[in-house]
């Protein structure tokens, strides 16, 4: 069911997080306390919103790493409706596409809860005292897929490429010390797929 991302206040600080990456680490939010920038994307395999970003969403983790961007990618979808979205399968797409960030599993998807997290791909960009300041999409490029119009929504551009224009506009004003650009435009993508009983009332 295609879903956007939630509108958030700015300036809310970063949830902690403590998940396993595709390697069985233990990945921490203390432990990128460092880094300038923070983006935690909510992501997943089988997506086809994901998938039609993926590739522009690694060249830009890329791009952006030597400025001082530390990007975190989060997989909380319940796979009993999508295997492919379940840690195997993540350990086989960070691998085969060689991630140049950590991809963690949110299984008890606490994690997606405490973001407000409600589709795939999910942004959100914190600055260096990891307070809210970006919360919208990657670009205007959306997949060409078969699924009515939602009322009340502009249709999906289909003809636009992928260039994370939104999202780079955003990390380039974070560092260089300016508010985001307005106004932010919603993600849209897969809802993320909940555990029986755990959907939120805003999912």
């Amino acid at each position: 069911m295609l879903r956007l991302s939630r509108q958030l206040d700015y300036g809310q600080p970063a949830p902690d997080f403590a998940l396993p990456d595709t390697e069985g680490t233990i990945r921490t939010l203390g432990e990128f306390a460092e880094a300038p920038a923070l983006l935690v994307a909510f992501i997943c395999n089988h997506c086809p919103f994901v998938l039609h970003v993926l590739d522009g969403f690694i060249d830009f983790a890329r791009d952006y790493a030597p400025k001082g961007l530390q990007v975190v990618a989060i997989s909380s979808n319940w796979p009993d409706d999508y295997p492919e979205d379940d840690y195997a399968h993540m350990q086989a797409l960070a691998r085969d596409k060689a991630f140049p960030f950590p991809y963690l599993h949110d299984d008890s998807q606490d994690v997606a809860l405490a973001y407000n997290a409600i589709c795939t791909p999910d942004f959100f960009l914190y600055d260096g005292q990891r307070r809210l300041t970006y919360a919208g999409q990657f670009d205007a490029s959306r997949p060409k897929i078969n699924r009515p119009p939602v009322p009340g929504l502009p249709p999906l551009r289909h003809d636009l490429p992928v260039t994370g224009e939104d999202l780079r506009g955003a990390v380039d004003a974070l560092l260089a010390g300016l508010p985001a650009p307005q106004p932010q435009h919603p993600s849209a993508g897969c809802s993320i797929k909940w555990r029986p009983g755990k959907d939120p009332s805003w999912a």
